[in-house]
C-alpha cells in the first residue's frame, strides 16, 4: 500500500542495530526528548510514566549497561544515552491501582520521544533484554512504580536497511479475531 501517504517521518522511523559511538546527546536534545514524552496523551491525564535517562559516560550509565542481558549488550553501551521506562501502575505498595492503563499510555509517551528523536535526525531502539529485577533494585525504584523496557538513543551507526517489511493492513484488521 505504498500509495496511501503517511508521514515520512513515521516511514524513516526505524530501530538501529548498531549506534555511532562517537555521538554525544546534549542537554538540549535530551530534554527535547523528555518534553515530547511529556505531551503524550494518557487516559485521565493521569501521565503515569517516568524515565531514567543516563548518557554514555555519565554516573549511573555503568550500572545500566552491566544489567543488560548479553544480546543488548552487543550495541546498547553504544548508544548516545540508554533510557528505563518505568510505569506508574500502583499507588504505592498497597496494591491500589494508580492507573489500569499505564503501561499504554508509557507506550505512548515512548513512541512520542521517538519521533522527536526521529525529527532531531536521531534514532531509537527500544528493548526488553535486561535484568529486571536487578535494574529495579540498582535503581530503587519506588513502590508502585515499574521498569518495563529501555530505549536506546543516539546516531544510527549505519543507514536505513532497504525493503524493510510491515505487517500489510488486511493482517493489522484481522489478526487475533476467530471470525477472521
Amino acid at each position: 500500500m505504498d500509495h496511501v501517504r503517511v508521514s515520512p517521518l513515521l516511514r524513516a522511523r526505524y530501530s538501529p542495530l548498531r549506534f555511532d559511538q562517537g555521538h554525544e546527546l546534549a542537554d538540549e536534545q535530551l530534554e527535547a526528548l523528555l518534553e515530547a514524552a511529556r505531551w503524550a496523551p494518557s487516559a485521565g491525564n493521569s501521565q503515569p510514566w517516568a524515565f531514567h535517562p543516563r548518557r554514555r559516560g555519565e554516573e549511573g550509565h555503568a550500572t545500566l549497561v552491566e544489567h543488560l542481558a548479553g544480546s543488548s549488550r552487543l550495541w546498547a553501551p553504544d548508544a548516545s544515552a540508554l533510557v528505563v521506562n518505568l510505569a506508574r501502575r500502583e499507588v504505592d505498595e498497597s496494591g491500589m491501582p494508580y492507573s489500569e492503563f499505564a503501561d499504554y499510555d508509557l507506550g505512548q509517551a515512548v513512541a512520542h520521544m521517538t519521533l522527536q528523536a526521529q525529527a532531531m535526525d536521531l534514532a531509537c531502539r527500544q528493548f526488553r533484554a535486561f535484568d529486571l529485577d536487578g535494574l529495579e533494585e540498582a535503581l530503587g525504584v519506588r513502590p508502585g512504580w515499574h521498569i518495563l523496557t529501555m530505549t536506546a538513543v543516539g546516531v544510527a551507526a549505519a543507514a536505513a536497511p532497504d525493503g524493510r517489511e510491515r505487517r500489510s493492513i488486511v493482517d493489522l484488521r484481522t489478526a487475533g479475531r476467530s471470525d477472521a
